[in-house]
């Protein structure tokens, strides 16, 4: 049946947000025009973007923060639960909730994407990613860091502080490499697909800070 006009149109944004952020996930944001946006969400006027959201880049940032929002509220909750339980017990289970809250439970059909597009954005242009989030939806990974600082008392402080940047840098890229891999419906990644699999990373993140 087809849908209500009125209902279409409250349906717009998110569609075009959600294929935009495929696009730049997949070609970077340089390598996307909003007429290639436009089509590729089916909108016949190529002004829809430009319509909800002002510009290009007022959509860059809007993905960017929808993302790092998503993935704050789900790393705090699972915090929460795991403090309310009596953790985190140990440096795997901090990178646990770290890995786990960074993949997004219900994707669209073509996979996520979140991850390649920061991953790409902070490569070309780190200015843009910094000054949308401007300080905001990082506590769950602060909170994060400072679980691991509590679990290490007697690392050093400066040799701590390093491996974690050393972490924060390798989630990013496996988890944009990952990613990438499932994207590829020409053939099976059963490495990539593995229920074990990111616990693995978890455990090979929590190696990098433990040394």
């Amino acid at each position: 049946m087809p849908r209500a006009p009125s209902t279409a149109h409250s349906e717009a944004p998110g569609h075009i947000k959600a294929v935009a952020l495929k696009l730049f996930a997949e070609r970077g944001i340089d390598g996307v025009t909003v007429r290639q946006i436009a089509e590729a969400a089916g909108q016949k006027n190529h002004a829809a973007l430009t319509y909800y959201f002002g510009s290009k880049e007022a959509l860059i940032r809007e993905l960017i923060v929808d993302g790092a929002r998503a993935i704050d509220e789900r790393r705090n909750a699972a915090l929460d639960r795991s403090v309310a339980a009596g953790g985190p017990r140990s440096v795997v289970e901090v990178m646990e909730i770290l890995v786990e809250t960074s993949v997004d439970p219900d994707p669209p059909p073509w996979g996520e994407c979140y991850n390649r597009f920061i991953v790409g954005l902070q490569l070309s242009n780190r200015a843009l990613f910094m000054d949308a989030l401007a300080g905001r939806w990082n506590s769950g990974y602060q909170r994060c860091l400072d679980e691991v600082r509590r679990l290490m008392p007697q690392a050093p402080s400066d040799l701590l502080n390093q491996r974690l940047v050393f972490m924060g840098g390798a989630i990013n890229g496996i988890l944009a490499g990952r990613e990438t891999e499932l994207a590829d419906r020409s053939r099976q990644h059963p490495m990539w697909s593995h229920a074990e699999t990111l616990g693995r990373v978890a455990r090979a993140l929590a190696s990098i800070i433990e040394g």
